[in-house]
């Protein structure tokens, strides 16, 4: 039995490394000062995400219920929607501040992207806010990892019902394993967070070229996302 928690904990980490996931933290660090924030967002994230998947798989397990596929299928499509609007809100947070994207290329024929902002300086004297501004739970890191998880309870569940035999030890490998993707989600938003704050810090246009990378990069996997769904599939066909 420690074997399987164990496995358990070992697949939650490795679950926080699936694209969707990454596209979805790697937009919400984008609203992050700090990588302490960055962190944060993870984690609760992963803390979102472990609550659903104990909510709907506890109740599925304990009442020996699963998920249908019908209702699965619009669970991901719930999924796809929503990493496409947290897409949509990191181009246009950049297009409220004027950032232009460009590509330039240069006489000996080397091309690169460059991204800047056009947004006016501050006239007012900035002394007046250099004391730090104390920021709140960040709930919708919280709701984003809540409907991944319902997305991801009936895979989840599959396994459990096809392996465990005990419905409580089905639980407490379903709270591992969100464990887990906590600590995954945590460690993952610390890696994203070095580039993109570190760009932040030195070269501007590199931060913005990230960052507009980083939106487009979730839009196209929010669109992926949709265009696997059944529904979608059978539209097309």
């Amino acid at each position: 039995m420690i074997s399987l928690l164990f496995l358990g904990l070992l697949l939650g980490m490795r679950h926080a490394l699936e694209a969707d996931h990454v596209a979805a933290v790697a937009s919400l660090a984008t609203r992050s000062k700090g990588m302490r924030r960055t962190v944060l967002q993870g984690a609760v994230w992963g803390l979102g995400h472990t609550l659903t998947l104990l909510a709907v798989g506890g109740a599925c397990l304990l009442l020996r219920a699963a998920i249908s596929a019908r209702l699965a299928a619009a669970l991901e499509g719930a999924v796809g929607v929503m990493l496409v609007l947290l897409g949509a809100d990191v181009l246009l947070r950049m297009r409220r501040r004027h950032v232009h994207l460009h590509v330039h290329r240069h006489p000996d024929g080397t091309v690169h992207f460059h991204a800047h902002s056009h947004a006016p300086e501050e006239a007012h004297d900035r002394d007046h806010h250099q004391h730090a501004h104390r920021e709140g739970f960040p709930l919708r890191a919280l709701l984003v990892g809540m409907v991944h998880g319902l997305a991801g309870s009936a895979a989840l569940l599959l396994v459990t019902l096809t392996t465990l035999s005990s419905a409580w030890l089905g639980v407490a490998y379903i709270a591992v394993f969100g464990i887990g993707s906590i600590a995954g989600m945590a460690v993952l938003a610390a890696v994203i967070s070095v580039p993109l704050r570190g760009s932040m810090r030195s070269l501007a246009g590199w931060a913005n070229g990230l960052e507009a990378a980083i939106g487009v990069g979730t839009l196209l996997v929010g669109a992926w996302v949709l265009y696997n769904t059944p529904w979608v599939q059978s539209l097309l066909g």
